[in-house]
């Protein structure tokens, strides 16, 4: 079918690798071929089978998102892919009008604060934390201690977004929302729309009432696999944070391109689109314009439907 859409659709959250080569939890993460990775203690399909060589570029994802038609997609990072920085400057640079790209720093050690600062100059607009690895064996990051408030600080100073997953539930709820406090004009997008299936998710949707705070859906149909397209479920739950925070503080993410092993890209959003749970309004502001205004996105390219094979 095609849709006339009278707004661009954005991703608020994707990843971007050419090759997978990390350690976490002292257990090895690597890329292997037709689209495996080696992940910690098993072999896993990291993205789908015809990315035979591992490579999850650019140019694949735009070849994806001009397809399904997205605009413009926000690539954050995780601790699983190593880290990307490198990659994803280059990749900002050389599609400024298509990528938000999000830094990252080493946070599970000290000194953190002058990676921050390095990035920051480098260009990047946003530093992520995968706040959810900072569970260490070893000893607890904590999000409220002295070096994050420094470097939380600096970057409300110098108007950089962060972009955070947390924890399951409500455990790193309280650190994050003492953050927020003490930098009021710090803006805060948090991914996996609050990890919606484990208890307690909803203390993480109620940062969003304070101004500067958003909730993003990266991952919401990998939370939702076992029951599957058209995941009602992950409607139901847009809704209710909806109810809880009002739409306008929502964003639609896929997590590709990890979530493209079980649907395709275009699947990841149309679920929303042809539900009818929603407004067209309220499609509108999850799907685009949500994003648009909170990441500062300009001359968003108008990409035509294009009919398949099939149809």
């Amino acid at each position: 079918m095609d849709f006339k859409l009278d707004f661009k659709i954005i991703d608020a959250h994707s990843h971007l690798w050419l090759k997978q080569d990390t350690v976490v939890n002292g257990l090895p993460i690597y890329t292997m071929e037709n689209g495996r990775s080696f992940f910690m203690d098993e072999v896993r399909q990291m993205v789908p089978p015809f990315m035979i060589d591992g490579k999850n570029s650019a140019e694949v994802f735009l070849s994806n998102m001009d397809y399904a038609q997205v605009s413009a997609a926000v690539v954050t990072q995780e601790y699983i892919d190593g880290i990307q920085n490198d990659y994803l400057l280059k990749v900002a640079h050389k599609y400024p009008d298509r990528f938000f790209v999000c830094g990252m720093c080493e946070f599970r050690r000290p000194g953190y604060f002058a990676q921050a600062r390095e990035l920051i100059a480098s260009g990047f607009k946003a530093i992520k934390i995968p706040a959810q690895r900072l569970l260490l064996k070893e000893g607890r990051v904590y999000l409220n201690c002295e070096e994050m408030m420094k470097m939380f600080h600096y970057m409300e100073e110098h108007g950089i977004i962060l972009s955070i997953d947390l924890a399951d539930g409500a455990i790193q709820t309280g650190e994050l929302e003492e953050v927020i406090k003490e930098c009021p004009n710090l803006k805060v997008a948090i991914g996996h729309f609050a990890m919606v299936t484990m208890p307690d998710w909803l203390e993480q949707v109620k940062l969003a009432r304070y101004p500067n705070v958003m909730i993003e859906s990266g991952g919401i149909t990998w939370l939702f696999n076992d029951e599957f397209y058209p995941f009602n479920g992950a409607v139901k739950a847009i809704k209710e944070a909806a109810d809880l925070v009002g739409m306008e503080k929502l964003m639609w993410g896929s997590d590709y391109p990890r979530t493209i092993t079980a649907i395709t890209y275009k699947m990841s959003y149309d679920f929303v689109l042809k539900s009818n749970e929603l407004s067209a309004h309220e499609k509108a502001l999850f799907l685009g314009k949500n994003a648009e205004k909170f990441y500062g996105f300009k001359d968003l390219v108008d990409l035509p439907y294009i009919k398949n094979m099939s149809e």
